[in-house]
């Protein structure tokens, strides 16, 4: 009897003696990925080809032709929220359920995106570095009080970002043809944009929070930039596909907006030569946005019990 579950995460150790005591009372056995590191396809398909019936899947990819060739595999659940890394559409042809941890992570990517404001608003890593080196320099920054926040997306994460911007005094935007809660807005006193051409010339900050689709990947381009103020600074704590790096990188150069902050990248680590690192108005962290103590247990065990929950069904 196939019984096997592949865990893929990094991050999931930390909390996982609870959720390994679930998955083996109910007769599973756990195979770790010990690589200490995202996994490959082929190395996801050696682990999965045969007997595994379960998948708890972190950024590690899953498209048609890995999911195909896991022959016994059943249910996939994603260890955060974002699953542009599963090929859904195949998935489901192949009869395999998945699911994703919603309201896991939201509070810690919503954090970080405020703190990213604060980092490259006032320069802080830059200034830190100087001081270190023995410089004692000062950069001049801006205050966020008052300053237009653009969000593009109105999901779980983008709401904990509007909340908290609201209590610094920012007058917050949001941009999403999806959104429906109307009750949000008025609460908070949101303003719900309709035209996203009018959010990227208005916003003094644009910050992203949005998955990655044939529609999204790479929207943030030199045509969006050439519109945003050139004092305005751009966060991404969602993914890095939705920005276009190399127009990025001329769009800070040339001064046509003044700094960016991104918790992602279009290839995880980036080179040392990648040009954007050698800017002082670019800051980038290591995809740290739901990596807390508080979401990491929630996210481990909220996945395990979706993924239970799809196989004992």
């Amino acid at each position: 009897m196939s019984n096997k579950i592949l865990i893929t995460p990094k991050s999931f150790k930390a909390y996982k003696d609870k959720a390994y005591l679930m998955l083996r009372e109910n007769g599973f056995e756990i195979i770790e990925n010990t690589l200490g590191r995202t996994m490959t396809e082929d190395e996801i398909i050696e682990c999965a080809g045969e007997g595994v019936v379960g998948i708890i899947i972190g950024i590690d990819p899953l498209p048609a032709s890995v999911l195909e060739k896991c022959k016994d595999l059943k249910a996939i659940s994603k260890y955060g929220v974002g699953m542009d890394n599963i090929d859904l559409n195949r998935a489901k042809e192949l009869g395999i359920k998945v699911n994703n941890a919603v309201g896991t992570n939201n509070v810690s990517v919503g954090e970080l995106a405020i703190g990213l404001m604060f980092a490259i608003g006032r320069n802080i890593p830059r200034n830190t570095a100087d001081v270190k080196e023995g410089r004692w320099d000062r950069r001049i920054g801006v205050e966020l009080t008052d300053k237009k926040l653009g969000l593009i997306g109105g999901g779980l994460i983008g709401k904990e970002v509007a909340k908290r911007a609201i209590g610094l005094q920012m007058k917050v935007s949001i941009f999403d043809p999806y959104f429906t809660d109307e009750a949000f807005l008025t609460q908070y006193g949101i303003e719900r944009c309709y035209d996203i051409e009018e959010l990227y010339k208005e916003s003094d900050i644009i910050s992203l929070h949005l998955p990655v689709t044939k529609d999204t990947k790479e929207f943030m381009n030199k045509d969006v930039f050439s519109k945003m103020k050139s004092s305005a600074l751009l966060i991404n704590t969602s993914r890095g596909e939705l920005v276009n790096e190399n127009d990025l990188y001329e769009a800070l150069v040339n001064g046509e907006i003044a700094g960016a902050a991104q918790d992602v990248f279009s290839s995880e680590p980036p080179t040392k030569e990648e040009k954007l690192l050698t800017l002082d108005n670019f800051i980038l962290t290591s995809h740290i946005g739901a990596f807390t103590n508080e979401a990491v247990e929630k996210m481990v065990l909220t996945s395990t019990q979706n993924l239970l929950d799809m196989l004992l069904a």
